[in-house]
């Protein structure tokens, strides 16, 4: 999929800056999914500088070459003043602003703590990768030279919740953490699925050997007894209450 991004946005933008926005991109997300929190808010604002000096050469045709000091409260100022006839409101606000907010926190909440001795750094981490996931699919809605379906579906896929408990193997998922049962196990596979859900058979290869005879059963109880998932035209999906169980239950961290 980042392979597609790139050559999508690589058409109307510096290659460099695309590079650059894809490595911090990434990197950062690995870093979440591994624990880095911090690490995540520093690639952040390597992504917000790539940012900012895309949406210059989208609105100016130059940029601030990578390396050089760049001046975002100005930047934000020059785009605001932009003609909306010229470029549309997410280009010329949303972005920008979106944008600030990963500067803020990178700059300003590092060390912080709140006065509960609450470590602001998981709150803080998880807003940043949301703000980077919805600001590439932005840049991907804009310039994607894709067909509109693909466009759609690398859009759904980067607003998707992800569960660093799976990992994608070419296609294979595999659950991190031995110790989670048949039900939970089989829902944390949906939960990174996501709304392309997943068949039984596919579920079948992904489950432990001695899950498999029972699977259909135990499947058969998220979606009859606990509403967690929902079954339609041979698919099985997540539910709302599902991704809630998941995520109160943190069934997507790894073992320890």
């Amino acid at each position: 999929m980042i392979e597609v991004i790139r050559t999508s946005l690589s058409a109307s933008h510096d290659k460099k800056l695309v590079s650059e926005l894809l490595e911090a991109y990434v990197e950062a997300k690995r870093n979440f999914y591994l624990g880095g929190l911090r690490l995540s808010a520093v690639e952040g604002g390597r992504f917000c500088e790539a940012s900012f000096r895309m949406l210059e050469q989208t609105t100016s045709g130059t940029f601030n070459l990578l390396g050089k000091d760049l001046d975002v409260e100005k930047l934000r100022d020059k785009l605001a003043k932009l003609p909306s006839a010229a470029h549309n409101d997410s280009i010329r606000l949303h972005i920008p602003r979106a944008l600030r907010v990963v500067y803020d926190i990178r700059n300003k909440r590092d060390a912080a703590h709140l006065a509960d001795n609450i470590d602001p750094n998981i709150q803080d981490s998880t807003l940043v990768i949301s703000i980077l996931d919805w600001v590439l699919a932005e840049f991907v809605r804009y310039y994607h030279t894709v067909g509109a379906d693909e466009a759609r579906r690398i859009v759904d896929s980067l607003v998707t919740r992800r569960s660093p408990v799976v990992q994608d193997f070419a296609g294979f998922l595999k659950v991190l953490n031995p110790d989670l049962q048949a039900g939970d196990y089989a829902l944390v596979l949906l939960y990174q699925r996501g709304k392309d859900g997943a068949t039984l058979g596919e579920l079948t290869a992904w489950a432990k050997p001695k899950m498999k005879p029972n699977l259909k059963t135990t499947l058969g109880r998220l979606v009859n007894d606990r509403a967690f998932a929902h079954f339609d035209a041979g698919r099985y999906t997540i539910t709302e209450t599902g991704m809630r169980e998941v995520e109160q239950r943190k069934l997507y961290e790894m073992a320890h």
